[in-house]
């Protein structure tokens, strides 16, 4: 059987996913709730460099007699570029997590099992963000689609095409899927 659709492109709909909720409920219980958590805690993470160089570029700007306040015109997009980096460098990471999702022992995977990366990271964040700002009257429904599905996916995910799993029940599978093969 093949893998690839009409003129040679790659079609998904020939593989298998490769986290089964049903063989594995392991992977996917309190996902949700402990992704949540995870969100708050990279929140933090994130907002506390966002907030020294708010702090900095004030005194700056009573130092330089309102001058230094003209910086504050790149806090906010700064602070946006951060935020991609951020999710971009920790989700790229051999650990496939956030700081947040490390502390919360969940780590993102593509649709099929590979670990996620840079641009993946960004991608995800970006669209989380897309969501949250461009439907603020929808955006706490966004959680509830994870209520809805045996994966836990949020619509972002589905955008995406990555799950969250739990990271021992993922390495605890991986490994014996390794003995038997």
């Amino acid at each position: 059987m093949s893998t690839t659709g009409p003129s040679g492109f790659y079609s998904s709909s020939n593989k298998p996913h490769a986290y089964d909720p049903v063989t594995n409920p392991e992977l996917f219980e309190g996902v949700l709730a402990r992704r949540v958590i995870a969100f708050f805690i990279d929140m933090i993470i994130i907002a506390i460099p966002v907030m020294l160089a708010g702090a900095f570029i004030w005194i700056l700007g009573l130092i330089t007699f309102g001058f230094g306040w003209f910086l504050f015109w790149l806090w906010w997009p700064a602070a946006v570029i951060w935020t991609l980096i951020y999710h971009g460098v920790t989700l790229g990471s051999p650990a496939s997590a956030t700081i947040g999702m490390r502390v919360m022992d969940l780590q993102m995977r593509s649709w099929h099992g590979a670990p996620a990366y840079f641009l993946l990271g960004v991608a995800h964040t970006a669209v989380f963000y897309l969501f949250w700002v461009g439907l603020p009257l929808l955006a706490p429904f966004i959680l509830l689609a994870g209520f809805f599905n045996e994966r836990r996916r949020l619509p972002h995910d589905y955008l995406l095409g990555i799950v969250i799993i739990n990271r021992p029940a993922g390495a605890q599978l991986a490994a014996g899927n390794q003995s038997t093969s």
